[in-house]
Formats: C-alpha cells, structure tokens, sequence
C-alpha cells in the first residue's frame, strides 16, 4: 500500500495507467488525479482511500505469474543421451536448449545449441560423447506463483528458467514466451 501522496503519479506511470483509466477505476476525477499528482490539492482522507486502493488492485491485476505463461510440457534429455540423439531431438521439436533432467525428475544441466556446436567445432566426429559432459549448470527453479518481475529479471542472465510446485517439475520459461506470451 502506498502510504505519500507524492508516489501516486510515479506508480501511475510505473503501471502503465492514464489519469482517466486511473480515475474511472478509483470513482473520483482525472481532474482530481491532475491536481493531486501535481501537488496543487490534498484529497479527501476517503478520495486517497481510494486512488490507493484502485493502484493495488491494478497493479495485483497486472503482475503476471509464471504459471501463467510457462509452458507445461517440458521437453527433456537424460544424462547418459548422446550429442547424435540430442541433435535429433532437437530438430524434431524445433527448439535450441533443454534441460537435463535425471530419472527421478530432477534437473541436473542444461544442454543448447551453442554448447553442442563449440563440442562439434573442437571434437568434430565424436558424436557418442554423452550430454552429461558438455552440459551447463542447473537453471534457476523458481516457484509457479513467481511474478514476472522475478522470472523476466532471472532471463536476463539465463537462458530458461524451470517452474516447480512442491520440489517438482511443472513447467519451463524461456525468453521467447514472455515475448510471445506478455500482453502489452
């Protein structure tokens, strides 16, 4: 809850909502939102009751969790695969990177495109070596009611993110589903 006046138009803007939309929601003036936001009038105590309650409820709309836009079926590689069957596996579901992910459901690497082609341009003919060898290190698990701030900050420096309920597997993120999948 915002306890200033002074932070109603900065979470406006961070919301992405005009004065009007603002207003409408909270049941009082733009031209009430104009001069508070401005500084030139003090609301009523019940007409910042409100313009603080209508900010929460659009900001409690807008915050997006991963379960929302992660998707649920999980396309995986075993430890002990090969580079071959990787590849294959790989052009058949048209995606670049997977995580690794042991018998009992726990991701143990991450395995992409670029790591199978710097393998391939050192190693050339040794498509036998097992993923287990060249895999990177476990991406993020995050819980599936994580907010989109958490999840698209964590994409900045990882290419996937895993969405897990109660230590198990539900789902993934990449950077192209809130590309594809967040509404602006």
């Amino acid at each position: 809850m915002i306890t200033e006046l002074i932070d109603i138009k900065k979470l406006r803007k961070k919301l992405g909502v005009s004065q009007i939309a603002l207003a409408k929601k909270a049941q009082v003036s733009q031209s009430l939102i104009a001069k508070v936001e401005s500084g030139l009038l003090d609301p009523s105590f019940s007409n910042a009751q409100k313009i603080f309650s209508a900010l929460e409820d659009i900001g409690n709309k807008k915050a997006i969790l991963a379960k929302e836009i992660m998707q649920t079926r999980i396309i995986s590689v075993k430890p002990t695969y090969n580079i071959k069957s990787v590849v294959a596996k790989m052009k058949k579901y048209e995606i670049s990177q997977m995580p690794v992910i042991e018998e009992n459901n726990v991701c143990v690497g991450i395995v992409n495109d670029k790591l199978i082609i710097d393998f391939i341009i050192n190693n050339k003919d040794d498509s036998s070596v097992l993923i287990k060898e060249i895999m990177e290190e476990v991406p993020p698990i995050i819980n599936e009611n994580a907010k989109l701030d958490v999840f698209s900050n964590l994409l900045k420096h990882y290419s996937l993110v895993l969405v897990a309920k109660k230590g198990k597997l539900k789902g993934i993120i990449t950077k192209a589903d809130v590309i594809t999948k967040v509404k602006y």
